[in-house]
């Protein structure tokens, strides 16, 4: 089998490349793709949530399950701190409905399911081998390889931190929720020694919401102790009474410093998290997909060698580095310093901040409203950070 352009991976970064590659401007003609994904199992990622922000209408409009102009803060102290989000719009998106949705917009690819094995670069491209789910063996070869699959191992970091969570969809028996505002950081909850937690409410309507309790620590919690964070949350601080949980979505994230290769042979290329687009310090990744597939795009459809950019600019992932080193180390509270910026700085900057896209003096004012002496502190022990594996 040959084709233009292998995809591995039909999530996130997979679909929105395929979708793209196959909708190329008037006058290209559209590459001959294969998306390869794995047989429904311990490979596949289960359904989950993704959250992210964009100025005014987007591609996935359409098929959000809610979108807000306002984001809000409740510091360790309980005293609340909204934001309005000026031009951007925060948007929920889920996974089984971005899938579903796309499907006929990538239906002109040729989808196998099979297990990837090697990858071999060839003079004029490379060859995927893999395995299907009866055990037989194909070889497909294309001009350039596209992989989002998890790095296995996980490259080694100096500083870096898990975050998990779980969420619970709840439903209650009487208005609870108010539904022009997410709750992006209620840092009321019972903080661990090192790191962070919070909850983190996304509101479908006054009756609805996605309630989740997250931590940024060394690793994850038990079953039982994320039923007890969130029984904790929802009753003693949301104050929720008669609410039916109607589904359950739980992850982890690696927020690390290591380095994310972005091509891995001469025709070869890692993309999404697996090319670095989740955000060290806050482990969003969405924003980061879509700008990196619509570049790669972009240099197909051209003709060109597509080398996916680079996610985020070295400065925002020093900064990074410099958060997750104190988070780590406790030398800097979570909570406070989350606050301090949120209660300082514009939240449509800070978002933007948070995406790589603000400017220099921007990234500037923003480390002067960050514990300037702790930060230098932790800049000069930076160098000395061993490296890990994760």
């Amino acid at each position: 089998m040959q084709c233009d352009v292998v995809v591995v991976g039909g999530g996130a970064a997979g679909l929105s490349l395929v979708w793209r590659l196959l909708n190329p401007p008037p006058g290209v003609p559209a590459p001959r793709v294969t998306v390869i994904d794995a047989p429904p199992g311990p490979l596949r990622p289960p359904p989950r949530t993704w959250c992210y922000w964009e100025r005014g209408a987007g591609d996935y409009d359409p098929w959000l399950s809610a979108s807000w102009r306002s984001v809000r803060l409740h510091a360790p102290d309980g005293r609340a701190v909204r934001r309005d989000l000026g031009w951007l719009r925060y948007k929920m998106l889920s996974s089984e409905r971005f899938t579903r949705e796309l499907q006929p917009w990538v239906a002109g690819a040729r989808f196998v399911e099979a297990s990837v094995g090697e990858i071999r670069d060839r003079p004029d491209g490379a060859t995927v081998f893999c395995r299907g789910a009866g055990g037989a063996e194909e070889r497909i070869t294309a001009r350039w390889v596209f992989d989002s699959r998890p790095v296995d191992p996980a490259p080694s970091a100096r500083v870096g931190l898990l975050q998990h969570f779980k969420g619970w969809f709840v439903r209650t028996e009487h208005p609870a929720f108010t539904p022009d505002a997410v709750d992006l950081m209620d840092f009321r909850t019972l903080q661990p020694p090192h790191g962070l937690s919070f909850g983190y409410v996304l509101p479908l309507n006054p009756h609805e919401a996605l309630v989740e309790y997250t931590e940024f620590s060394a690793g994850p919690l038990s079953e039982e102790a994320y039923d007890e964070a969130l029984a904790h949350y929802t009753g003693s601080l949301l104050g929720l009474e008669d609410f039916e949980v109607r589904a359950v979505e739980q992850g982890r994230i690696p927020m690390t410093d290591a380095s994310h290769p972005r091509r891995t042979g001469r025709s070869v290329f890692r993309i999404g998290a697996a090319g670095g687009a989740v955000r060290p310090s806050t482990g969003y990744a969405f924003g980061a997909i879509q700008r990196q597939t619509r570049a790669v795009a972009a240099l197909v459809h051209a003709n060109r060698e597509p080398l996916p950019p680079a996610a985020y600019p070295a400065r925002a992932l020093a900064m990074d580095r410099v958060v997750l080193l104190g988070l780590d180390s406790g030398r800097l509270s979570g909570p406070d310093f989350f606050t301090r910026l949120f209660e300082s700085v514009p939240a449509e900057r800070l978002l933007r901040f948070l995406d790589g896209r603000t400017r220099l003096l921007e990234d500037v004012g923003i480390g002067l409203r960050t514990p300037v002496p702790t930060m230098l502190r932790l800049i000069a022990e930076l160098p000395f950070a061993g490296r890990r594996a994760r």
